[in-house]
C-alpha cells in the first residue's frame, strides 16, 4: 500500500496497538523499506525545520516516529497471500483479492459468522486500473452485503495508456528540447515512478526521445523497483510480453538512479536539459520539495503533476494556478510551466470502478458506502451507481456511525 495508507502504522504501534497487522507478502516487502524511509524523511525534515524555528525563537518539533518505532511495528506484520481465507477468530475470517492499484495492493473481504447466518463486508481500498501499464487488472470479489468503496475519480475518465505516453512525449519534447529546461516529475516511489520509467524506456527504445539524462532521485524508488522486479507474477500479460525483448523494463542507457544526498544536491547545479523523477508524489515531503524549490522560478522548466493530489497541498496549489508558493518557509514565484497528466494515476476512473462492481448483484448489496473522494466526485459517482441498480448508497460525514446489525459476538 502507498505511504498515505500505511505511513501511520508505526505511530499506531508506538501509541499502544499490539495486535497483528495483516498484509500481502508484497506489501510486507514494501512496508519494510517504505516505513523506514518515512522515518528517515521525518528525521531529516524535522532537523531542517527546527534549524529555521530556532532562528525565530520557536520551540523544536518532534517527529511522529523514528526508525526504532518502525522496527517494532514490522514485528507485528503477518503476511497472508491473495485468495486464501484467513481466520481471525472462530467468528471472523477474511480474504485478500487483488486490487491492482500498486504491487501487493488488496481489497479485503470480511465474513462475520453468526447464529443467524453470515454477514459479508467488502472494503475496496484503492482500486487500480483495468488497463494498468504494468500490473494485472483488479480481481473480481465474492458477493458482499456491505461495500465500502473508494471514489477518487468518481466523476472523471482517464486517457488511454497510448495517449498518456504521447502526452508525456510532447511534454518532454517541449521542455527538454524546445526550451532546453528541466522536467521535474513528483511521483510516488512505488507504482508511479516505475510506470513513468517504463514509458520513458519504451519511448527511448523506439527512438522517440533524445539522449537526455533521466534521474530517479529517490532511494526508496530504487529499492521499490528492485522489489517490483521480484514480483513478476503481478505483471499483466502485455508487460510480460514486452520483457521478452527487453528483460529490464525499468532501465535504459541514460537512466540514472540516485541514492546519495550529495548526488541529489548536485542536480541543482546541473544546467542542462534533463528529467528528474523524485518522491513524494503529493509534493509534501522528501527530495522533491528541494527540486521544486530550486526549479520552480525558472520559466524554462516544467513541473509535471501526475495523478491525484489533494486540494490545499503544494501540488494542488500549483494545479489551481497559484502565482507563488511557500516551501520550507520561503516564498518562491511560480514561473515554471505547470503540466498535469492524470492518465498515469493508479486509481480507476468511474467507468473502471463501475466495471469492477459488475461481479456484484446490486439487489443483494444492502448498503454501499463511498469514501476516499472529494464530495463532487462522490455525488457524481453515486448517480452512476444508482444507474447500475445499487439503491442504498451512503456518503458518510466525519464522525457519523453506522450499524450493520452484527450480533452480540461483536
Amino acid at each position: 500500500m502507498h505511504i498515505d495508507h500505511s505511513g501511520n502504522i508505526p505511530f499506531l504501534v508506538k501509541s499502544g496497538y499490539s495486535g497483528p497487522i495483516y498484509c500481502t507478502p508484497a506489501t510486507l516487502d514494501l512496508c519494510t523499506i517504505m516505513l523506514a524511509d518515512s522515518a528517515h524523511i521525518q528525521e531529516n525534515d524535522i532537523k531542517y525545520l527546527n534549524k529555521r524555528r530556532a532562528k525565530s525563537g520557536k520551540r523544536p518539533l518532534d517527529e511522529l516516529y523514528n526508525v526504532d518505532d518502525v522496527v517494532k511495528a514490522m514485528k507485528q506484520f503477518v503476511p497472508v497471500p491473495l485468495d486464501k481465507w484467513e481466520e481471525i477468530d472462530p467468528h471472523i475470517k477474511f480474504l485478500f483479492t487483488d486490487a491492482g492499484h500498486i504491487l501487493g495492493s488488496a481489497a479485503v473481504n470480511l465474513v462475520f459468522e453468526e447464529p443467524t447466518g453470515a454477514t459479508k463486508v467488502f472494503f475496496s481500498g484503492d482500486i487500480g486500473r483495468s488497463n494498468d501499464m504494468i500490473l494485472r487488472k483488479p480481481q473480481d470479489f465474492p458477493q458482499a452485503d456491505y461495500i465500502i468503496m473508494e471514489s477518487t475519480y468518481g466523476d472523471r475518465l482517464h486517457e488511454s495508456s497510448v495517449d498518456a505516453e504521447l502526452h508525456l512525449f510532447n511534454i518532454v519534447k517541449d521542455t527538454c528540447v524546445a526550451r532546453k529546461g528541466k522536467l521535474i516529475i513528483p511521483a510516488f516511489s512505488l507504482g508511479r515512478t516505475q510506470e513513468i520509467v517504463y514509458s520513458l524506456n519504451r519511448l527511448y527504445n523506439n527512438g522517440l526521445i533524445p539522449r537526455i539524462p533521466v534521474y530517479v532521485d529517490s532511494p526508496l524508488a530504487i529499492s521499490a523497483t528492485s522489489i517490483m522486479r521480484k514480483h513478476k507474477e503481478s505483471f499483466n500479460p502485455e508487460t510480460i510480453e514486452y520483457m521478452q525483448k527487453d528483460d529490464d523494463p525499468f532501465g535504459f542507457e541514460t537512466l540514472h538512479y540516485v541514492r546519495e544526498v550529495e548526488d541529489s544536491k548536485a542536480l541543482n547545479d546541473f544546467d542542462e536539459p534533463c528529467i528528474i523523477i523524485s518522491a513524494s508524489g503529493m509534493l509534501e515531503a522528501g527530495r522533491i520539495k528541494h527540486h521544486v524549490k530550486n526549479n520552480i522560478s525558472n520559466e524554462k522548466n516544467t513541473i509535471l503533476i501526475i495523478g491525484y493530489v489533494p486540494p490545499g497541498s503544494l501540488g494542488g496549489k500549483l494545479i489551481e494556478g497559484t502565482k507563488e508558493v511557500k516551501i520550507f518557509g520561503d516564498i518562491y514565484p511560480v514561473n515554471a510551466q505547470i503540466a498535469v497528466l492524470d492518465s498515469y494515476s493508479a486509481h480507476a476512473d468511474y467507468k473502471e470502478m463501475m466495471e469492477y462492481l459488475r461481479c456484484q448483484n446490486p439487489q443483494q448489496v444492502k448498503r454501499l458506502f463511498l469514501v476516499h473522494g472529494e464530495p463532487e466526485a462522490q455525488l457524481k459517482f453515486k448517480e452512476h451507481l444508482n444507474g447500475m441498480g445499487f439503491s442504498d448508497i451512503v456518503i458518510p460525514i466525519h464522525g457519523r456511525e453506522f450499524s450493520i446489525g452484527l450480533s452480540k459476538y461483536f
